[in-house]
């Protein structure tokens, strides 16, 4: 079992460095995310169209194609105290650690596009065990 955070599923949507590689993970894993993917995933489609990167109706048919992706939605309020704990743990926002926190409950592995952060778990004893890098 796989959590996916935003920055995988952006590349679902984005022809990306990576994006093959997320991909793949539909086709070969069992996925769960925090419902907090389809609000940030949201935002950044929102963040895109509003420079000109993409159009409305291509934000709204990615936004749509998550929604149509195989992953089950885990409630972001039942992570909140272990996410927070990691943040204070690791100096990195609560928004990050709620997919880490995600993969600690349901004993799964993050996977993440966002290498900062991944490093920055994966260096840690409590946590490293639970991430890695896309």
């Amino acid at each position: 079992m796989i959590v996916v955070d935003a920055s995988v599923a952006l590349k679902w949507a984005l022809d990306e460095d990576g994006s093959d590689r997320a991909r793949l993970l539909l086709q070969t894993d069992i996925l769960i995310a925090p419902d907090l993917l389809w609000i940030e995933f949201a935002n950044v489609m929102w963040v895109y169209a509003r420079r000109g990167l993409i159009s409305p109706t291509n934000a709204e048919a990615a936004l749509a194609a998550l929604d149509a992706a195989p992953i089950t939605p885990l409630p972001t309020r039942a992570l909140l105290t272990i996410a927070q704990r990691a943040a204070f743990d690791l100096d990195h926002s609560v928004y990050d650690c709620v997919y880490l926190a995600a993969a600690m409950e349901e004993r799964a592995m993050l996977v993440t596009a966002d290498a900062a952060f991944a490093a920055k778990a994966m260096r840690s004893d409590a946590y490293g065990a639970f991430v890695r890098s896309l």
